[in-house]
């Protein structure tokens, strides 16, 4: 079995050309740790399916209607996918990476202290965590349905609120392919989480090494609430998600492109047919510093979310408890802008 290092590799944001294919599948690699060092050992090579946005809303019939079988099966059997064509542009990621990155400024960091945790109502909130299970600078706004931002450095603001206008467009139309592939109406998922009034929040981070770490992992293992969640990064590597068999598998991005993973939510609604998978970042072998910006798109606060009656019969029970989006955010003791998963809570044993 080889050993392999694997480094960060620097993201060339150039269009992804989908030539005449409507899906298509790029390379990622399931890792393990190997127990007595700290390299990463190659196991398998897998293809994490990408899906071609535009060809979802094909003016082609048999094109949108295979795209929507397509997507059906990748929500079912991995949870996670890669979005190209979805309409964020090259300049509009340049300009999102290149505001968050004079926002983290390694000289200015008295300045950001001043959105440090005062209050679980924060709209906007800034941390460093240096430890041996979390290495990573963030900072968390509430992007829908009130967007919040820091106003410095100038066009930071006014980048990310342009990136979120267009993620939620993307999230409306995801929700519409997903209620179809499922055979519902396009507002299915739209209505059952009120989507319009959703509540979506954004942690932009930065990783090792623009400080030092005392670990090799920047966010340790977890799963994210709501109905998706959607990862840009400037760097390639460090993102690292469980797959059904058990195995991590480095998530290695296409240029350009969207991840897109299953948040709680979708599984929830699904009774358990879709799935929200366990992911991570780890930091040992990053070179340069990197950028993410991982965005959760969820249901409205007061949205009653638990197993729709379309998914529950006498072979498949209720395999969760419903509640507020409100509530599960706040189930294990957390707030809404720290938005972390209670589906343990949640679930029905």
């Amino acid at each position: 079995m080889a050993t392999e290092t694997i480094s960060p590799v620097l993201i060339n944001q150039r269009p992804f050309d989908s030539k005449s294919s409507i899906i298509s599948s790029h390379h990622s690699t399931f890792i393990t740790k190997n127990p007595n060092d700290s390299t990463i050992v190659a196991v398998d090579n897998i293809e994490i399916p990408t899906v071609d946005y535009a060809v979802l809303f094909s003016d082609d019939l048999d094109k949108r209607s295979k795209a929507l079988e397509h997507i059906d099966k990748v929500c079912e059997d991995f949870g996670f996918f890669y979005l190209v064509n979805h309409g964020v542009s090259d300049s509009m990621f340049e300009g999102v990476f290149k505001g968050i990155s004079e926002f983290f400024n390694p000289t200015e960091i008295e300045d950001r202290k001043q959105y440090e945790k005062k209050h679980p109502t924060d709209r906007i909130r800034w941390g460093l965590r240096s430890s041996p299970g979390e290495n990573r600078e963030y900072l968390k706004v509430i992007a829908h349905p009130k967007y919040h931002c820091p106003t410095k450095p100038a066009g930071f603001s006014e980048a990310m609120e342009e990136y979120f206008k267009r993620l939620r467009v993307i999230v409306h139309g995801l929700g519409k392919a997903v209620s179809k592939a499922m055979g519902f109406e396009e507002c299915y998922i739209e209505k059952a989480f009120k989507l319009d009034s959703g509540f979506d929040m954004s942690a932009m981070n930065l990783y090792p090494p623009n400080f030092r770490s005392k670990g090799s992992i920047g966010v340790p293992n977890h799963t994210d609430p709501g109905f998706f969640v959607s990862l840009i990064q400037d760097v390639n590597g460090g993102l690292q998600i469980l797959s059904h068999n058990g195995e991590w598998i480095n998530v290695n991005m296409p240029p350009n492109a969207i991840f897109i993973n299953i948040g709680d939510h979708l599984e929830i609604l699904t009774n358990g047919k879709y799935k929200s998978h366990v992911h991570r970042v780890v930091v040992d072998n990053n070179e340069v510093k990197r950028i993410s910006v991982a965005t959760l798109h969820g249901p409205s606060l007061d949205s009653f979310v638990c197993p729709a009656p379309e998914f529950v019969d006498e072979y498949h029970p209720p395999a969760y408890r419903g509640m507020t989006y409100k509530q599960s955010l706040e189930a294990n003791g957390g707030d809404e802008i720290d938005v972390q998963s209670s589906i343990e809570q949640i679930r029905i044993e």
